[in-house]
């Protein structure tokens, strides 16, 4: 059935059988993939019914947006799904990083210290933290000191090291849950409750209270609990990726503690204003849709994964998640290697995009990031990784990082064709 699907955009006949022995194999997972998707379907309509949204919700303002009733409704609905006090959901948040920016700037203060305890953070935010030094307002510029702990070797959370790190200057416990630019796995909801435990077990006994944020980027909707659900203070992440369900052109959002969305409110707009401005300029329908439609999507970018996942398994790449682990984010790893090979994978994503087919991804020099990244995204919404994309640093051992999936046969085809341009 593959091929006669598929022989039509070159598949081969190997590569077809290829397929469909893996398509067999993943059934059992498509079949947990569906089960967590209904949970969250149901829990996010429920959400949209307990708190009567309505047509005059997807309204506009414009100015400051004050008194912006559909704005604030949808904020309530993202507080109820993600388990949070309040919500901040913003189409003026251009990033997750910059989301996770503005949790970190609009909580911590000169004299406080942050403890990431899941190694090293993504990329992009070590000008944020000052790892890197070359930023002169970053958070070490302002007197915010920082460590950090790295998962087990299973990519299990390191609780004894955990505990022999923390101190009377520990103000924030920062929790990524998805790889980034990492070998590691993603963490899944018993990783992130065994560490909200840990913390909280030392803050009680040490008398202190200890902010617990996670970056919540590529994992919502991948299971059945978000992390505030599961205890965390806040989290936050990106509208171009999983909850934006494949429709929301741009914007951030920020769940947790209602005193702290608030002070991270103030840092994105200013003290005394805080989360009472910023106008929605017609978005609102947008981002309703794409909140709603979000479990669904992120069903379709975990099958596409998967079936990635065994398909180079099959031919014998490394890859992870493999195609039977447990997943918490919608990134799939394969292993190349060889840089010609991340190139070349890439270039199959692009080709195999509705959007900018015939462009050829090279390596490049991209803002925050230290080494050539080669990156492919035909997508509609730039950058948006809720779309098919793939991108890798141009450094050993050559990982490319695969994620979204508006549709899982454009995977499908994608790595097929891979397979076939390599012989």
């Amino acid at each position: 059935m593959i091929n006669g699907v598929y022989s039509a955009y070159g598949v081969s006949d190997k590569t077809a059988r290829l397929a469909e022995e893996a398509m067999e194999a993943v059934l059992p997972v498509y079949r947990e993939i569906d089960e967590i998707r209904e949970y969250n379907q149901l829990k996010v309509l429920g959400a949209f019914r307990e708190l009567g949204f309505a047509e005059r919700h997807m309204g506009l303002t414009t100015g400051y947006g004050y008194d912006d009733i559909g704005r604030e409704k949808i904020e309530e609905i993202y507080a109820k799904i993600f388990g949070g006090e309040k919500a901040y959901v913003r189409m003026q948040i251009s990033s997750g990083t910059q989301a996770i920016s503005a949790i970190l700037y609009g909580i911590l203060r000169p004299g406080d210290e942050l403890l990431a305890v899941t190694g090293r953070p993504y990329d992009t935010l070590m000008e944020t933290i000052g790892i890197d030094d070359s930023y002169d307002a970053s958070l070490k510029a302002y007197g915010i000191t920082y460590d950090e702990v790295d998962l087990l070797p299973d990519g299990s959370p390191d609780t004894e090291g955990i505990l022999s790190k923390l101190n009377q200057k520990t103000r924030m416990v920062f929790i990524q849950k998805s790889r980034g630019y990492s070998t590691r796995r993603a963490l899944l909801s018993s990783d992130i409750k065994t560490i909200i435990d840990t913390v909280r077990g030392w803050s009680k006994e040490s008398h202190r209270d200890i902010i617990i944020a996670v970056d919540n980027c590529y994992g919502e909707f991948v299971g059945k609990e978000e992390p505030c659900e599961l205890g965390a203070d806040i989290c936050g992440g990106s509208l171009i990726k999983n909850p934006g369900g494949g429709i929301c052109s741009t914007g951030g959002y920020i769940v947790g503690r209602e005193d702290l969305v608030e002070k991270v409110a103030c840092r994105i707009t200013a003290p005394g204003l805080g989360s009472h401005v910023g106008p929605t300029l017609g978005f609102n329908r947008m981002i309703a849709q794409g909140i709603f439609r979000a479990p669904a999507t992120v069903a379709e970018c975990l099958k596409g994964a998967v079936f990635a996942s065994k398909m180079f398994e099959l031919t014998g790449f490394k890859t992870s998640p493999s195609s039977t682990e447990p997943r918490g984010d919608i990134v799939q790893t394969i292993e190349f290697n060889d840089p010609d090979k991340l190139i070349k994978f890439c270039q199959m994503i692009q080709a195999c995009s509705p959007v900018d087919s015939f462009a050829l991804p090279e390596p490049y020099a991209m803002p925050g990031y230290s080494d050539e990244v080669v990156m492919a995204a035909g997508t509609f919404i730039q950058g948006a990784t809720s779309e098919l994309s793939c991108d890798g640093p141009i450094r050993e051992p050559y990982i490319g990082y695969m994620q979204g999936g508006l549709v899982y046969e454009q995977a499908k085809l994608a790595v097929m064709l891979s397979i076939d341009s390599w012989g």
